[in-house]
C-alpha cells in the first residue's frame, strides 16, 4: 500500500534550508516550467508567432500532431524537439535572445511563483550552487534565471551555423529525462557538488531519473508518476498554487510548444 505524501508548505521549506549547511558544495537544482514559472514559457513564445502571422496553420497543426504522438509514446523527445526547432530555421539567435527577454518581461514574468522566488533565494544565502536545470531552450530558460540571479542554466540549445543562424537542430544529447540526470552528475562533477547532499525541484514524471539521484528531492506541484514516486518514497512535497491567466485560445495555440520545452 502506498504511503500517504508528505506536504511541506514553502515556509517550512525556507526554515529547512536555513537550518542547512552552507557552502557551494551543496547543489540547489530547480526545473522551470510547473516549477519556478507557473505554465508553460514556451507558450508565450508561440501566441506571439501566431499574433505576428509568423506560425503558419501547417506549423501549428504539424507542432500539435507531433506532441500528441509524443505524450502517446510514438515520438521521442529529441525528434520532436528538433521538429519543431526546424521552423526557426535560419533565425539569428541574437534575434531570438531579445526576444526570449522581451516576452519574459511582458508575458512571463507574473507567472513566477513567488515562494519558489524565495526558495531559490533561501538557498542562495546558504551559499549552496543554485543551477536551473530545464529541457527548455535556452531563449525560454536564460532570461527566468537572470531574473532569480541564478547563475548556471544546464538546458538546451539550438544547433547554430558559423554566423549565429539556426541550422534547424539541436545540440545533442538532448537535456531530458535521464539525459537531464547525466548532465547534472557531469556539471557536479566539475564543480565538486555533492548530489547526496544536494537538492532538486520539479513536476514532471521524467524527473524521476535526477529525483533518485540527490539527497533532498523536492516534488513541486507534481504530475502523476513523479507523484506516485513520491508517495512510494515519501518524498516531501511542495504545493504552490497554480494562477492560470491563459485564455483558452492560447492553451490551444501554445500545447504543441509546450510539449517540448517543458
Amino acid at each position: 500500500m502506498t504511503e500517504p505524501t508528505t506536504t511541506v508548505t514553502p515556509h517550512d521549506a525556507v526554515a529547512q534550508i536555513a537550518a542547512s549547511p552552507p557552502g557551494p558544495h551543496i547543489g540547489a537544482f530547480f526545473d522551470l516550467d510547473g516549477t519556478l514559472v507557473a505554465g508553460f514559457t514556451a507558450t508565450a513564445h508561440a501566441g506571439h508567432r501566431i499574433r505576428l502571422r509568423q506560425a503558419r496553420i501547417g506549423e501549428i497543426l504539424g507542432v500539435i500532431e507531433a506532441a500528441t504522438r509524443y505524450r502517446l509514446g510514438r515520438i521521442q523527445f529529441d525528434r520532436l524537439l528538433v521538429r519543431a526547432a526546424g521552423y526557426l530555421r535560419g533565425e539569428s539567435i541574437a534575434t531570438l535572445d531579445s526576444l526570449g527577454d522581451w516576452l519574459f518581461t511582458h508575458r512571463i514574468i507574473d507567472r513566477v511563483y513567488p515562494l519558489m522566488r524565495e526558495i531559490v533565494h533561501a538557498h542562495q544565502r546558504r551559499g549552496h550552487t543554485v543551477v536551473l536545470s530545464s529541457s527548455a531552450l535556452t531563449i525560454h530558460a536564460e532570461p527566468v534565471a537572470r531574473f532569480l540571479d541564478i547563475p548556471h542554466v544546464v538546458c538546451n540549445h539550438f544547433e547554430l551555423d558559423r554566423s549565429g543562424l539556426l541550422t534547424g537542430g539541436v545540440r545533442t544529447p538532448v537535456v531530458w529525462g535521464k539525459q537531464k540526470a547525466v548532465a547534472v552528475q557531469q556539471f557536479c562533477a566539475e564543480r565538486e557538488i555533492d548530489l547526496q547532499h544536494s537538492y532538486f525541484y520539479a513536476d514532471g514524471d521524467e524527473d524521476v531519473a535526477l529525483m533518485t539521484l540527490v539527497g533532498r528531492p523536492r516534488p513541486v506541484n507534481p504530475r502523476s508518476g513523479l507523484a506516485t514516486t513520491a508517495a512510494e518514497r515519501q518524498w516531501p512535497v511542495l504545493r504552490m498554487p497554480r494562477p492560470d491567466q491563459r485564455s483558452t485560445a492560447r492553451r490551444i495555440a501554445g500545447f504543441g510548444w509546450a510539449a517540448l520545452w517543458g
